[in-house]
């Protein structure tokens, strides 16, 4: 009796072995960006209940975890973007199999052979690049493959406090906000608005801040066809056009026409809380101004929310910097189980593309992007324009986050007063070139 207590036990664990999907699941490793939101959304699987960018990331994972008990994806967050963490990965020989990485980002792994082409294993679960935007497909494309899934194009955006912008006498008589046309309209328009509101125009992070000044400046070197990036090893931006640019920004910081002392946390806080204009954010935040402007007794909900791409200021092609973020695969031996698991994950997100829009980020398939779901998403009809007029660096720079931070660190010199303008400009297109000289 003993002996058959014993067997059956063995048995009975043996098929419980069987049964536990659990246990028998492929591990893969995801590491992403876009922020840490576990006490609201950290079991959560109802992705159409989530709302901004950890939220919804954080719930598709979720439910992807749930809806394959065949896999099991376990999540690493990192602080945005995580490109040092990512890259001492790959040096110890410990990345992860699945990372955000932006399109700009993709050519420093790729070129190094650390990234896996992507394109046998779409085919292989249904996901083609012809269903990618024109915008997806070319920044998701290095060396005439596919490197990253693309989840989305996004880029800057004029967010605009609506009640304030009546005060100013700032809006047409559609009821849409009256934008500048020219350096100078933009600079007349911030005086008045100074003048009848006693706000700032602007509301920028330019504490610590690199991103937004390069991005700026990129978006209005653009629409005066200035190619600043002809060589992908050699940058022009001692110019006269990226010194109108950088002039400009100078006037708007002299004259007190913005924010000054705010990181990235306090301009969010000072937009939403109706001390400023226009905040310049990207298509992240949409889907948070836009709950914001339907709750009662706020800043935004007293005379409405509206968001825009930049307006044009040169007479050039319009044109705006933009970027996109894709799911990349880290190059390793895997077994095919583990590969299959991936393809499985890619195609989940393909198909959910969608839920990612809500977020602000313009979708990356056409399909989306033209369906009755995303137009009726509030504000597109103003930011879909993006999908034509989002133009990003030539795809073969590399170091791109690199060159960010040095084209900023000069902007924010001469903008602040702490260098001459040209002398800025002069070491923005040095430093730029050195770094290109000794990748």
């Amino acid at each position: 009796m003993k002996m058959q207590k014993i067997l059956f036990a063995a048995v009975s664990a043996g098929v419980m072995m069987l049964a536990s999907p659990s246990l028998a699941a492929t591990e893969l490793t995801v590491q992403r960006f876009f922020g840490a939101c576990d006490a609201n959304f950290g079991t959560n699987t109802d992705v159409g209940k989530a709302v901004g960018e950890c939220g919804i990331i954080t719930s598709l994972i979720n439910k992807f975890n749930a809806d394959n008990p065949d896999v099991h994806v376990n999540v690493t967050t990192v602080e945005w973007p995580g490109y040092d963490q990512l890259t001492a990965q790959f040096a110890s020989g410990d990345a992860p199999d699945i990372v955000t990485i932006h399109e700009s980002a993709l050519s420093d792994y790729q070129s190094k052979g650390l990234l896996m082409p992507l394109d046998d294993l779409l085919k292989s679960v249904g996901v083609t690049p012809e269903a990618f935007t024109d915008a997806a497909r070319n920044g998701a494309t290095k060396d005439g493959k596919i490197y990253g899934l693309p989840i989305d194009s996004w880029t800057m955006l004029y967010h605009i406090n609506m009640d304030l912008f009546k005060q100013a006498g700032l809006v047409n008589a559609d009821g849409t906000p009256m934008l500048p046309k020219s350096p100078e309209e933009l600079l007349a328009q911030a005086e008045q608005f100074k003048q009848k509101t006693g706000k700032p125009y602007f509301v920028q992070n330019l504490a610590n801040e690199t991103a937004l000044y390069t991005r700026n400046l990129y978006t209005y070197l653009f629409q005066q066809d200035s190619d600043f990036f002809a060589d992908p090893k050699h940058v022009k931006l001692n110019t006269p056009e990226a010194k109108k640019v950088v002039e400009m920004y100078k006037a708007i910081f002299d004259k007190g026409y913005t924010t000054k002392d705010l990181d990235y946390g306090g301009a969010i806080n000072a937009f939403l809380a109706g001390d400023g204009g226009v905040q310049l954010n990207g298509t992240w935040v949409v889907g948070d101004n836009n709950a914001q402007s339907e709750t009662k007794g706020t800043a935004l909900n007293k005379g409405g929310y509206a968001v825009y791409p930049y307006p044009q200021l040169f007479g050039g092609a319009h044109a705006q910097y933009a970027d996109g973020h894709t799911w990349a695969v880290s190059q390793k031996d895997r077994t095919p189980e583990q590969t299959a698991a991936i393809g499985k994950f890619l195609k989940f997100f393909a198909d959910n593309d969608f839920e990612w829009s809500r977020t602000g980020h313009l979708p990356a398939y056409k399909a989306i992007i033209t369906s009755d779901a995303f137009k009726a998403l509030p504000h597109r009809n103003t930011i879909a324009a993006i999908s034509d007029l989002g133009r990003p660096l030539p795809s073969a720079v590399q170091r791109q986050f690199a060159i960010q931070d040095i084209v900023g660190e000069e902007m924010s010199a001469a903008i602040t007063g702490q260098k001459d303008v040209d002398a800025a400009l002069a070491d923005m297109e040095s430093r730029v070139n050195e770094l290109l000289a000794n990748i």
